[in-house]
């Protein structure tokens, strides 16, 4: 058997662990969750990065081992190169985090494969979640940013749709955690952390800001996915887990547009980009 490691990297976190291909699951023996400070020096980043992956790959041949690792933009996915400025990791800004990983483990270049991180959400559903056998998938994650992502029967894509106008200014500002934050203050002059929070305050609030969300998270839809003409639509990140929420509302919205579409809602969450990153690495093998 394969012996494969999915990663998860986030701006202050790195999740990883084997997975089993035969059966297409997360090994939960094999988790492993470090504190990584998006900020440190490049030294210290990579430090971490390694111990993660020597901790999950425990007894593992490295000589037959196959690494996939989900990531955020800007990356240079394909030569493993990072290219953020703003924020996050800029001490690593035109490194070839590729090479460097692959000299630190003490293994090839080709054994180490990236993907977005919106991207690994999607395969992660196709190859172990909820979508699997469907051809034309769209997914959408919905949390700190807003990822969209399209599967036409081979490869998951990175659609980029984030900065699409919508009303005043652009999909993500009503589509991610920020815009909750910020209606809720609006309305109320208090403060929450996101939808989470929402669901823990009064029913009429609620059910208004959800309502808006809904309406928002439609006319994207109907704008911006529509055209790809998806089987099925599959919805994760943080956000998701209040779709009970939205949901009737979001639906009702999809009719009025003439759109019939099946809509899933993840099934494995924080397991999907490490799925979809080990299974990305297998088929970019297979393709070598």
């Amino acid at each position: 058997m394969q012996n494969i490691i999915g990663i998860d990297i986030g701006g202050s976190h790195i999740t990883l662990a084997q997975v089993d291909p035969k059966n297409r699951k997360v090994i939960s023996s094999t988790y492993v969750r470090d504190t990584v400070d998006s900020l440190d020096k490049q030294d210290k980043i990579l430090s971490v990065w390694v111990s993660a992956i020597e901790k999950a790959a425990k007894k593992l041949n490295f000589n037959n081992l196959l690494i996939g690792i989900a990531m955020p933009g800007s990356f240079d996915y394909e030569n493993g190169i990072s290219l953020m400025l703003q924020g996050k990791f800029i001490d690593i800004y035109k490194v070839n985090i590729k090479e460097e990983l692959a000299k630190r483990l003490c293994i090839s270049t080709q054994q180490i494969h990236f993907l977005n991180d919106a991207v690994a959400f999607l395969e992660g559903e196709v190859y172990g979640g909820c979508v699997g056998g469907f051809q034309k998938i769209f997914g959408v994650t919905l949390g700190t940013g807003l990822g969209t992502t399209f599967f036409n029967s081979t490869f998951a894509t990175d659609e980029n749709l984030w900065n699409k106008p919508m009303k005043d200014s652009i999909s993500e500002d009503y589509l991610a955690t920020r815009w909750f934050v910020k209606r809720y203050a609006d309305l109320t002059g208090k403060t929450i952390s996101g939808s989470k929070d929402l669901q823990l305050k009064s029913k009429e609030i609620q059910s208004r800001i959800f309502e808006e969300f809904a309406d928002s998270f439609a006319e994207f839809i109907a704008k911006y996915v529509k055209p790809y003409n998806p089987e099925v639509l599959v919805i994760g990140g943080n956000i998701t887990k209040a779709y009970p929420h939205f949901e009737k509302r979001f639906n009702e919205n999809l009719i009025k547009n003439n759109i019939f579409l099946q809509v899933k809602i993840s099934e494995i969450f924080e397991d999907a980009a490490i799925l979809g990153a080990a299974s990305y690495a297998l088929k970019k093998v297979k393709d070598q």
